[in-house]
């Protein structure tokens, strides 16, 4: 499994088998020096258990494998597998677990109740959880506990609010499951990886690796974006002040919706770590799926770098905040985390180091504290919505903010917009005239060139992606999402999409969306375009006879006749090929287009 994954179903699987002959494996080996005991999850039994296996999701979900892998190495020490009841409880409510010790952040396993009854899960049951890539068994979870959490108790005191907005509640409430199961795991073998193997340590190796350099005093930066001047000031500039070495330790789990991917980020992190002092940091992987929890985060996030052997841990402001909620508003105030952290640092057994915020100065060349720089000094900053607008039109980024390979690493993920990946996607009535029109719009974007343009027709799509599928509601989404499957692969390489399912319900459009932008990198563009042509001026051009076939009942199911369309509530544009020609349309799509910086 690689936690860098982004296009494979990755929950946990899991059926009944029996697993006489499964290699184990100890994974923690020591305990750690600053706190705390990884305790062994040696799995010595090799007796009979079952296994259960969960449905893969359309889109991938991450969590449950960064959890298991962190639980199984020791990062999320001293827990021992997925919470019971009166851990979860606890820990819900008062950031502890039942037995007292400081644990802020839920680590629960989610199951369906028909996945319950059909295998008859209940307290003593042994599971082989799998990684759902290959099937290798990773783990044995002995059930303590079934229960069912209140959801809603939980995206408020852990989250700060029932509200999705934020990610982490838009996950429970769309992908968790009613009842969580707990109990204490035993290992087997930890996860396979494909992608930066030396980069990845478990807390056991990284401690080991500190001590055989006799690093005494370890400094952890904690990131999730690209790093840039700025961030290798502030960490020279901790570590300097506290006679320490520097641990660039970026999450590769799971993040923020729209962050930059993992491969990108990683192949920055390891053009700055040139630009440290000889012998003074070190780079090194976390698979952990963050839930952008802010406060509870930061804590979390200190007991996580303890158990990997850092001594001290920058906190920034808004550390792990999601952003704004449906009002608008931060979740967290800017200097929450950072107060939650300093309240249990004794506990934590690690030193909170405050992010400072470094400012260029141009006259010394250099960057200092933004606090620490006399009224009247020139600065110079560039926010992160400047930087991505530069990355998109192509503008200049000076040395002074970033380094030329970091630069260059981002502007090969990240090409600017007209180079950039989009995904046109006509939805209307059978007849409607989408077809025609997405047929020009190919011949127009072929015209300007610059791209690769593919076009989906509906009937297409059916007959070779779809052939097996029929026209039920499930069917019908089923359809859609391999269309937005397939384009966002093509986008992703840079291509111009165009696709003209029917696609009649709004949730599976809604869905599509979600599919191109997530899976599509810089070319996640999606533009919903209504084409909004009157049922009756589509029955009256119906060559075929299909709508006529449709009314006398030798076609059930027929969209717009006993079958709805649910007109688009968010289009980016709305046609009529009643109202309007068809040369008309495609001059408006381009238009838009080019409103949107892509042609």
């Amino acid at each position: 499994m690689s936690a860098l994954a982004t296009s494979s179903a990755s929950r946990l699987t899991f059926t009944r088998t029996a697993l006489s002959n499964l290699p184990i494996s100890q994974t923690r080996v020591d305990n750690p020096p600053h706190g705390g005991v990884l305790k062994d999850l040696l799995a010595r039994d090799e007796g009979i258990a079952d296994e259960l296996r969960l449905e893969a999701e359309t889109l991938p979900d991450l969590r449950q494998l960064c959890d298991l892998e962190l639980l199984t190495n020791g990062g999320f020490s001293p827990l021992e597998g997925f919470m019971n009841q009166a851990d979860y409880t606890s820990v819900v409510d008062n950031l502890r677990l039942a037995d007292g010790v400081l644990f802020p952040m839920p680590i629960t396993l989610d199951v369906s109740q028909e996945k319950i009854d059909a295998l008859s899960i209940a307290p003593g049951t042994r599971i082989a959880l799998r990684d759902p890539r290959d099937d290798e068994a990773l783990a044995i979870i002995t059930v303590e506990d079934l229960y069912k959490p209140d959801q809603v108790k939980e995206a408020i005191q852990v989250f700060g609010a029932d509200d999705p907005a934020h990610p982490a509640v838009a996950y429970l409430r769309n992908k968790v499951h009613p009842t969580y199961i707990g109990g204490k795991l035993q290992a087997i073998q930890a996860p396979t990886h494909f992608d930066y193997v030396a980069l990845r340590y478990t807390p056991a190796e990284l401690r080991a690796h500190f001590k055989k350099l006799a690093w005494r005093k370890v400094v952890a930066f904690q990131t999730r974006n690209p790093m840039h001047r700025a961030h290798r000031e502030l960490t020279v500039r901790a570590a300097r002040q506290r006679h320490a070495n520097v641990l660039i330790h970026p999450v590769v789990g799971l993040t923020k919706p729209g962050d930059v991917d993992a491969f990108t980020r990683v192949r920055v992190y390891q053009s700055i770590m040139a630009k440290y002092p000889n012998g003074m940091g070190h780079l090194a992987l976390l698979p952990l799926a963050m839930r952008m929890a802010g406060p509870r985060e930061a804590v979390w996030h200190a007991i996580i770098r303890r158990n990997y052997g850092a001594t001290h841990f920058i906190v920034g402001r808004d550390h792990a905040g999601p952003g704004k909620n449906s009002q608008g508003k931060d979740f967290y105030g800017p200097y929450d985390a950072q107060e939650l952290v300093t309240k249990y640092q004794e506990e934590l057994k690690i030193e909170m180091v405050p992010f400072q915020q470094m400012s260029y100065i141009p006259a010394t060349d250099d960057y200092q504290p933004a606090d620490e720089i006399p009224a009247g000094v020139q600065t110079l900053d560039i926010s992160g919505t400047e930087l991505r607008r530069r990355l998109k039109t192509g503008a200049a980024i000076p040395d002074w903010f970033s380094y030329d390979a970091v630069v260059k690493t981002l502007r090969e993920s990240y090409p600017p917009r007209n180079k950039q990946g989009f995904v046109l996607f006509l939805t209307g009535l059978y007849n409607s005239g989408k077809d025609i029109i997405g047929k020009a719009l190919q011949t127009k974007l072929n015209e300007q060139g610059g791209r690769s343009v593919t076009l989906l027709l509906g009937e297409t799509v059916r007959q070779e992606l779809s052939s097996e599928l029929g026209f039920s509601r499930d069917d019908r989404h089923t359809n859609t999402q391999r269309i937005a499957f397939v384009s966002a692969e093509l986008t992703r390489a840079g291509a111009a999409v165009i696709a003209a399912p029917i696609a009649p319900y709004e949730d599976s459009r809604k869905a599509a969306r979600e599919t191109v932008v997530s899976q599509g990198g810089a070319g996640g563009n999606f533009f919903l375009i209504h084409v909004a042509t009157p049922l009756e001026y589509c029955e009256k051009r119906d060559r075929k006879g299909v709508y006529a076939k449709a009314r006398r009942g030798e076609i059930k199911g027929f969209t717009g006749v006993d079958d709805p369309y649910e007109i688009p509530s968010k289009a980016e544009l709305t046609v009529d090929p009643s109202q309007q020609s068809i040369p008309q349309i495609v001059h408006s799509i381009v238009l838009l287009l080019e409103e949107n910086g892509l042609l």
